[in-house]
Order: C-alpha cells, then structure tokens, then sequence
C-alpha cells in the first residue's frame, strides 16, 4: 500500500512509497482505511526532531477513515463504521484515567515505541502510535472513536486533534469567562479553534497574533475582534487593557520566546495558557519574584485539557449547530502523492489545515 514515509529525522521531505504494509492486526486492534488525514504542525514538529519519534516512521495523527477489519475482544467498533482517529486512548485504568484526567493517559504514548508498519528494509514506525498518512494503518481499538454518519471524514479528522485541542484549551483548560480579554498567539488550526472557543465562552475582546497577514484576515472570520503582526502586541495591549495586560493569552506556538512574550502580555492575576507542543531544550525562564509578585496562573493545556471522548462530541454538537465553523479551516486539500505541497503550505503559513484525502 502507499504511504509517505520520513527516513530521518531532519529530513524536510516524505517520500511516497507503494512497498509498506500495516503490521500488528490481532486482538485488541483494528484495522483502519484511512479517507482523508489532516496535517498538524505536531507532525512536522516530529520531522524535524523538536518531538521525540523514532524512524523511520509515517506522520499524521489527525485522520479518519472506515473499519476493514477487528481483531478478537473488539467491541466498540465492526467493519464498516466510520471512525475517527484518536492518538492519545485513554487505558481507563491508570491513575490518571480514575482521576478523570484522561487526556493524561500514557498508554497512548507507549504505542510510539512499537512498529505499527514495515517495508521490505525493515520496521517503520506510525507517528503518535498511529501514522495516518497512508491507506491503512493498525492501532489499538481504543485509537478508533465512532462517527455519526452526517460528519464527513475531513471534518472529522480535524475534530481528532486541532479543533479539540485548541477548544479544549479555550473551554476546559483556562474557562475564558464572559465578558473576558484574550490574545491568541499563533492562528493556525488549533489557535483558530482557541480563538472560537473563546467566542463560544463569551469574550468580549480577541486579539489574534500572526505573523501572517492571511491567518490574520481569517481570524477576524473566525471570531477574532482585532487581529495583529507581533510587533503590534504591544500597542493593542495599551489600546485594549490601558496597558494591564489581557485576561487571558494563548501560546499556541511551542517556543519559549512566545511563552515569554505570552506572559508578560497577561495581566497580573490573569491566565497564560501553554497550547504549543515545544522541544525539550527549548527552556522558559522565569524569575521567582515575577512568579510570586504578578499571580499569573500558568496552565499547560494537553489535548484541549479534558476527556477526548466528551471533546469530540461537544465539537460535533456545536459544529451540527453551526456554533463554530469547522469547513473554513481547510483551505488546502492534496492527494497523497502531494503531501509535500501541504508541508510547504503549512511551512510557508499559507494554509490553516491542509487536508490530505487518501
């Protein structure tokens, strides 16, 4: 079957093949045809070895597709249904699980160290546990979350991790409050998906932060009151706060330079809130004065900060009602043969989502 595959890390380029094969089908897994898969900035992020993946290894992690096939034990899905993929399942039986914090599972992540696929030169690994740019991908039953029939695959695949993500963080992780401040730093697809997420929380004011001025002119289509270049954070804070600084900000870009600008944009007493997935040398400094005197609460928001599973059909109940916007995100769609178009689109920020349909 076809799917493009990094050799290694630091390469800037897939290479599509027809040589690989889905392994691991058994109990416990399902097999997935996948229809359409959207690219996040995660997966160049591992590309490029800002996140821990081994390889080689086939990134996506945001897809959706249909069941071919379930091995012994699966219960929650038979061939046929329409699936979406979730990369991080929860165990249901880790402390974190019992906690309530699902999205803080670890059995997910221990799937990344196994080969999900292989080719005739040995194992391959599928980004995140799973690797969804390819025609079939085998996962653990629990990666494969149902969808109603009115939900199409491109949609769906943005609910997997984007759209969750960055409503998650806007609704469970910092509870934006009505009538509230907020600047959203990075106005891709999850900053765009904050930012309706602080629509839908009632703020009254929403600065988008881009250095592009397409994302800029989207976000204002999104929810956005006011959308700025980075030089111009400064002065909408004077404008907007009188210089305090806003209730809330998200950091949706994963570097410590914006978490350092993000923080010191927030007012004393307000909320920054980590969105951004960064590298593990890349170091936030903060003094302990700045930490004990300004009261900033600083919440890291992982998977949107809540249960996935009730993510995903808050995100499809409000996008029936036509509460957030979800088709607009795409605004680039590729074959699978074209999957470095899409990597130049996200690279050059020209796109909010690119959809690969498979």
């Amino acid at each position: 079957m076809r799917a493009a595959v990094l050799h290694e890390i630091g390469q800037d380029k897939l290479e599509v093949l027809d040589d690989v094969e889905a392994v691991g089908f058994g109990p416990g897994k399902v097999k997935i045809r996948v229809r359409a898969t959207g690219l996040c900035h995660s997966d160049v992020s591992a590309m490029n070895g800002v996140l821990p993946q081994p390889a080689p290894f086939i990134p996506g992690h945001e897809g959706a597709g249909e069941i071919l096939d379930v091995g012994d034990g699966v219960t929650n899905v038979k061939p046929g249904d329409r699936v979406l993929v979730c990369w991080l399942p929860a165990c249901g039986a880790c402390p974190a699980c019992k906690r309530g914090q699902t999205q803080l599972c670890l059995a997910g992540f221990m799937n990344a160290g196994t080969p999900n696929f292989k080719r005739p030169g040995g194992d391959v690994f599928g980004f995140a546990g799973t690797g969804t740019f390819t025609e079939e991908v085998v996962v653990d039953a629990g990666c494969a979350v149902p969808i109603p029939d009115d939900v199409p695959f491109d949609i769906a695949a943005l609910i997997g991790c984007g759209v969750t993500t960055g409503l998650g963080a806007a609704i469970n992780t910092a509870d934006v409050a009505a009538g509230s401040s907020v600047a959203v730093i990075g106005c891709g697809g999850v900053g765009i998906s904050a930012i309706q997420g602080a629509r839908l929380k009632g703020a009254a004011q929403i600065v988008a932060v881009d250095p592009v001025a397409s994302r800029r002119e989207a976000a204002l289509g999104f929810g956005a009151t006011e959308a700025v270049a980075p030089d111009a954070l400064g002065d909408a804070k004077q404008r907007i706060t009188a210089g305090e600084g806003f209730d809330y900000v998200f950091e949706v870009v994963g570097k410590s330079a914006t978490a350092r600008t993000a923080y010191e944009t927030t007012r004393r007493g307000g909320t920054l809130c980590i969105v951004g997935a960064g590298a593990l040398d890349d170091f936030l400094q903060l003094n302990m004065f700045e930490l004990f005197f300004d009261e900033k609460k600083i919440l890291p928001s992982m998977y949107g900060g809540g249960d996935v599973l009730t993510s995903y059909e808050r995100a499809i109940s409000l996008w029936r009602a036509g509460r957030i916007d979800l088709e607009s995100l795409i605004t680039h769609r590729v074959q699978l043969a074209e999957i470095n178009e899409a990597l130049d689109q996200m690279r050059s920020g020209t796109a909010l989502r690119t959809c690969i349909e498979i």
